[in-house]
């Protein structure tokens, strides 16, 4: 089990879901409904994560080539293309990508060592990625933040996830990306009912969490063109210390 860090919870943890190219950039293949407002959010929500030293767990959606279009979506997120790629801005120097194999093997103590723990996502449930499940469930926080895309499946899906695993939820509403206005906000509401806490990302800009981590500074991490979804720094697969595999 995950050991509380120096015996307290960490007060947040930001969950940035799916904030790629293919979701927010002007030739992405998905691209959301509010695009043009969600990326300059997005990018006030990772300064404060930046400036305050929160921990950040990071999704990717991530789907193969030879995967059938589903939910009326044309394909995105193509393993390995351009438009799966995080954003630059969405990544951390000091981060990590889990990779997913099936299994529960990992390192327990991540937020010791990384700022940033990107987990790869198959399907709308990040729950779906059993490491990522894992380590969601028994990180000792007192809140999840989430933001990112989208409204009307992922986030809702985390969120949702999270409530019924006991976890206190924030959603920051208008750091969300959408494609269907009406769907996003019967989500919204539907969250709301379900004792979510929404938020606007001014309010979340005005908070100044209790504790400041220190993360080491990791110039190979993020960088060399990766943006988070390259050769990283250190990739762990089943046994958490070697060689990626594939889920």
């Amino acid at each position: 089990m995950i050991a509380r860090r120096n015996g307290r919870y960490l007060p947040c943890v930001l969950v940035d879901l799916n904030t790629q190219g293919d979701f927010l950039s002007t030739s992405g293949a998905c691209r959301v409904h509010n695009a043009e407002t969600l990326v300059p959010a997005v990018r006030r929500v990772i300064a404060w994560a930046k400036w305050h030293h929160v921990p950040v767990i990071s999704s990717i959606d991530s789907h193969r080539l030879t995967e059938a279009p589903h939910d009326g979506f044309p394909q995105h997120c193509i393993d390995g293309t351009q438009g799966q790629k995080k954003l630059p801005c969405t990544v951390f120097a000091s981060h990590v990508r889990i990779e997913g194999d099936n299994t529960l093997a990992m390192p327990v103590d991540l937020f010791r060592r990384y700022q940033q723990v990107i987990f790869r996502k198959r399907t709308h449930d990040l729950f779906g990625n059993p490491k990522a499940d894992r380590f969601l469930t028994q990180l000792p926080t007192e809140e999840y933040i989430l933001f990112g895309v989208g409204l009307e499946f992922s986030i809702k899906a985390l969120a949702l996830g999270l409530l019924a695993r006991h976890k206190a939820v924030t959603v920051v509403a208008d750091t969300c990306g959408f494609w269907n206005r009406n769907e996003a906000n019967f989500a919204l509401r539907q969250m709301g009912a379900k004792g979510v806490s929404l938020i606007t990302v001014d309010e979340l800009l005005d908070r100044r969490p209790r504790r400041r981590t220190r993360y080491p500074h990791r110039p190979g991490g993020g960088r060399n063109g990766t943006n988070g979804n390259g050769h990283l720094s250190k990739m762990f697969g089943g046994n958490g210390q070697g060689s990626v595999r594939s889920r």
